[in-house]
């Protein structure tokens, strides 16, 4: 089987853009990774990709894509959904791929002021690659 992943969140506006761009950075050379969502959204929430730059990994050239794109197309070996939203209309429908449900809050759902909303997101990033490191030294 493939060495793909595919992380899925509703919008592939935020979470799941994130958490693309950190298994890449961490661990390219094993996987390659996609990311996709349930109802995607026009674009990439700006504070993610703003706080992604932070840490010098450029998302902005980015576009939401829908889990249709992948559908008999690529096989998985992992399935990471990483919203509660896409967890609930997401079926198993990526056949033998391992499901793996991590629920991080939204970073559109922030409330307060543009350094706010940075702040939050950046600690959703950052819980993101905490779970990231923590799962990825267990792949065989």
């Amino acid at each position: 089987m493939d060495q793909n992943i595919l992380v899925v969140c509703t919008g592939n506006s935020a979470r799941s853009q994130m958490a693309e761009a950190l298994i890449r950075h961490h661990h390219g050379d094993r996987f390659k990774v996609f990311s996709a969502g349930t109802r995607p959204l026009d674009k990439v929430f700006p504070p993610v990709v703003q706080v992604m730059k932070e840490i010098d990994l450029d998302i902005s050239g980015n576009i939401p894509k829908s889990i249709k794109e992948f559908l008999g197309h690529k096989h998985f070996k992992y399935v990471i959904i990483v919203c509660s939203g896409a967890d609930e209309e997401c079926p198993a429908i990526f056949g033998a791929a391992e499901r793996i449900v991590w629920p991080f809050n939204d970073p559109a759902s922030i409330q307060g002021s543009e350094e706010e909303i940075l702040e939050g997101t950046r600690q959703i990033r950052d819980k993101i690659e905490e779970k990231i490191k923590e799962w990825t030294p267990s792949l065989v």
